[in-house]
């Protein structure tokens, strides 16, 4: 984004002014990668209740888990100055196009649903811009767990593990039973995924904050780096050879048919265990990464909202906006989802184990300063240093020649170049 605004700068007032295409009256362009068989389910919500509202929804799905593909179609479509009514932005990125001039001011829409009351701090600063909301939040997702099946550690002999020490002794046996201990995609964010788990477990919330936040040189070289790089490379002999360029719900699906052990990865998996017809405490079980249990790694959803000229697409996108927040939406996708509403005094009743456990550990660490936001998907940082990081990450991770300390020297290079 660094460069792009850059790159942006000379048309960025054709883009803010561009008149969205429109087949007909009423009509919002939603741009979004949910395109797994959980996620499919949860969009199709809110394209449902959008439609009954008399609204046309017009889908721009890019596949690909982490965004990364749909951030480069947006940002085609804002050169061409055509982006759509809404996009699926996050984190930082959402400041970064508003500073561009492209988002629409949705206060008006806030008000009415009186979100400043509803939504924890945390979540509606990152929804603002200047003190004026330009995104709405969808849900709110734990990133740190650990997805596992019950019944592959019962046939290995042994149990679900808490700490990283633990993991290497329960993969050992896992593998020697026959499973592949630790299902895992070879993709940039995925390794990133994996590795700010390991840090965050290791290191403690103030090491992460430090490191992924703040980007403090001395805690980026330190020797708890270098040891996090080390237990990182060491979880590389759990993963089977065929992991490279795997989706993350095809991951998923190995430890849903028993293939595999376990996943480290956020709550979004659950919506696959779900889509699977499979139940929570039973067919699959959820605990938070080694060494996390009273840390939370949040990831916020949302949509940013692009200016319109056409009034009735306006309509619909403040439509969009008002419908993301109610609780009919949020209850219902987040079911589908995986994740935990974004509002604040939902019903827990129609919500499993897994979805209770997230909402009471999302409280506990808001109260005990050991809510961290996810360098893996773009709550911590900018896109620019996020992209730095994961370079580092997965050249490490896939390259048996880097040694830990290269990898920390590198890190803590790329990441002073990308400030």
């Amino acid at each position: 984004m660094k460069n792009f605004k850059k790159y942006l700068a000379p048309i960025v007032l054709s883009c803010a002014t561009a008149t969205a295409t429109s087949v007909q009256a009423g009509e919002v362009e939603v741009l979004h990668w949910w395109t797994s068989g959980g996620e499919a389910a949860s969009v199709a919500v809110l394209k449902d209740l959008l439609e009954k509202q008399g609204h046309s929804w017009k889908d721009f799905a890019v596949a690909g888990g982490g965004g990364e593909s749909a951030m480069t179609v947006l940002k085609s479509r804002a050169v061409s100055g055509n982006p759509p009514a809404a996009a699926q932005i996050k984190g930082l990125d959402i400041q970064e196009w508003a500073d561009l001039g492209l988002l629409t001011n949705l206060d008006p829409v806030a008000k009415q649903g009186n979100w400043d009351n509803l939504l924890p701090k945390v979540v509606s600063d990152v929804m603002k811009s200047d003190g004026h909301y330009v995104a709405v939040p969808v849900n709110v997702h734990r990133v740190n767990w650990l997805w596992a099946n019950p019944e592959v550690f019962k046939k290995a002999g042994v149990g679900i593990p808490n700490s990283w020490e633990e993991f290497s002794t329960a993969a050992d046996a896992i593998q020697k039973a026959g499973f592949i201990p630790l299902a895992h995609g070879g993709q940039a964010w995925q390794d990133a995924t994996l590795f700010e788990a390991v840090a965050l477990g290791m290191g403690g919330s103030d090491f992460y904050r430090k490191a992924f936040v703040t980007h403090d040189m001395d805690t980026l070289k330190s020797p708890k780096m270098v040891d996090i790089f080390k237990t990182f490379k060491g979880l590389r002999k759990y993963i089977d050879k065929d992991s490279a360029g795997r989706d993350w719900n095809i991951a998923t699906n190995m430890v849903i048919n028993g293939k595999a052990a376990m996943q480290v990865m956020g709550d979004w998996a659950k919506g696959e265990f779900v889509a699977a017809g499979k139940k929570a405490g039973v067919d699959f079980a959820c605990l938070p990464a080694p060494g996390t249990s009273g840390q939370y790694t949040f990831n916020i959803d949302s949509f940013a909202m692009f200016k319109l000229n056409d009034a009735e697409n306006a309509k619909a996108q403040n439509a969009l906006a008002k419908t993301i927040m109610e609780p009919a939406f949020q209850e219902t996708f987040n079911l589908n989802k995986g994740s935990i509403p974004v509002r604040s005094g939902m019903s827990r009743e129609k919500f499993d184990s897994c979805a209770d456990a997230s909402m009471d550990a999302f409280n506990a660490a808001a109260a005990t300063g050991d809510l961290v936001p996810s360098m893996a998907h773009g709550m911590s940082t900018t896109s620019y240093i996020q992209g730095a990081i994961y370079d580092v990450v997965t050249n490490f991770f896939n390259d048996d020649s880097l040694s830990a300390e290269d990898a920390v020297n590198r890190l803590a290079q790329a990441v002073k170049a990308a400030m």
